[in-house]
């Protein structure tokens, strides 16, 4: 085809943040952000990266429409617009596809309908989606528009993993099962640590390590999910910047019961409240670590609470996946924070994993090795790119005829 440029959207419940791409080289074009619609100090800050200069509106942005119609009127004046001959296709990023939505999907009516029907399971994420996919077939009704999953990477997470132990027929009815998130960053990094080691992602195990403000872990074996540290929804698993993870159900009905709280004050305590924020008062690592570095024993709880957790689900996965090849860093916190990834495995020298002082204490932009020389488990840093896989993604599937 010879349209080779994709559009990235990823909607949030206030936001938008977009990246144009284009495919023969995977060079950005443009990046930008649309933030705090609906509000009267409204952002949109977009880039071209043409020159790099970077403009920015201020000013009242009432919907989602005005927003991508401001993006769109950016993206023109700097003869990128979205009425562009060479503009292939818009990917939009979707948290939630359930068990419906196993790869990338162009979106029509029966789609967003479904996506739709998911919102109980993704009440904060797909409402945003759906309403970013809707405002970009309005301005573009002719061009091909693409749902790609955060769930979707993880749908190949056999049943022994995916099911929790309850009553089927209540699991089945209700849609309860692990779906696990940020599939796009970890079949980003799964590949290209693989790619790293010199290997093809069918030869190689790789635990990723997705650490942001939320977290997660997921254990990759022959290129596929085998199991995810998210579930139902994206509170389960590693402590985060201000959700729980793993958490006795029990104390949810101890706090309805003793502590007289509602489900909506309890689903704000452990989503909003919770992880590192409520435990010290911060939800950003570089300022714990400052913290920690003053002797602050708050702040050095919550850290070794956050190691703690990271370090078991390394193990867990190493079970799980019986040979590990590489155990890899990624998102803000894992690319930027040395003391998370020193301490994440130190201890575990007798599973093969170990990190070089020097090599960890580096910063780039580039994946690398952090382990010594001749460690028997690579541990890797590797930058993700969601952007970019779901570029990728969107734009095999409209290459491929399949629209």
């Amino acid at each position: 085809m010879s349209a080779t440029r994709v559009l990235v959207l990823n909607s949030g419940s206030s936001s938008v943040k977009y990246q144009l791409l284009d495919m023969r080289d995977d060079s950005r074009l443009a990046v930008g952000l649309v933030e705090r619609i609906g509000e009267e100090t409204s952002r949109l800050k977009h880039t071209p990266l043409t020159t790099g200069e970077s403009r920015e509106t201020n000013g009242p942005i009432a919907d989602h429409d005005a927003a991508l119609k401001a993006v769109a009127g950016e993206l023109a004046r700097d003869g990128l617009g979205l009425d562009s001959p060479e503009l292939a296709a818009i990917g939009h990023r979707v948290v939630h596809g359930g068990r419906s939505f196993t790869e990338p999907t162009v979106v029509d009516d029966a789609v967003l309908a479904e996506i739709e029907r998911l919102i109980p399971v993704a009440p904060l994420h797909n409402p945003a989606n759906l309403t970013g996919i809707r405002t970009a077939r309005a301005l573009r009704p002719d061009l091909p528009q693409v749902a790609v999953f955060d769930t979707a990477f993880h749908t190949t997470m056999p049943e022994s993993a995916a099911r929790y132990a309850i009553d089927v027929k209540t699991a089945d009815e209700f849609r309860i099962r692990r779906y696990g998130f940020h599939g796009t960053s970890h079949a980003y990094v799964s590949r290209a640590t693989a790619k790293l080691l010199g290997r093809a992602p069918q030869d190689v195990n790789v635990i990723v390590l997705h650490l942001g403000n939320g977290a997660s872990a997921s254990a990759v074996e022959k290129g596929r999910c085998v199991d995810t540290s998210m579930g139902l929804t994206p509170l389960e698993g590693l402590v985060m910047g201000t959700r729980s993870g793993d958490l006795d159900p029990a104390v949810i009905f101890h706090l309805m019961r003793v502590g007289g709280m509602s489900t909506d004050e309890i689903d704000t305590l452990l989503n909003k409240k919770s992880g590192l924020i409520g435990l010290c008062g911060d939800n950003d690592m570089r300022e714990i670590r400052r913290r920690v570095d003053e002797g602050d024993e708050r702040a050095r709880l919550a850290f070794d609470i956050y190691i703690h957790r990271l370090k078991k689900y390394i193990g867990a996965y190493y079970a799980v996946l019986g040979r590990v090849d590489a155990v890899a860093f990624t998102a803000g916190v894992g690319e930027n924070a040395a003391p998370v990834r020193e301490a994440a495995v130190a201890g575990l020298e007798a599973l093969g994993l170990a990190v070089d002082g020097e090599l960890n204490a580096v910063r780039s932009d580039e994946p690398r090795l952090i382990s010594p020389e001749g460690a028997r488990v690579a541990v890797a840093v590797v930058p993700t790119d969601e952007e970019l896989e779901i570029a990728h993604q969107t734009y095999a599937l409209v290459r491929n005829g399949n629209t």
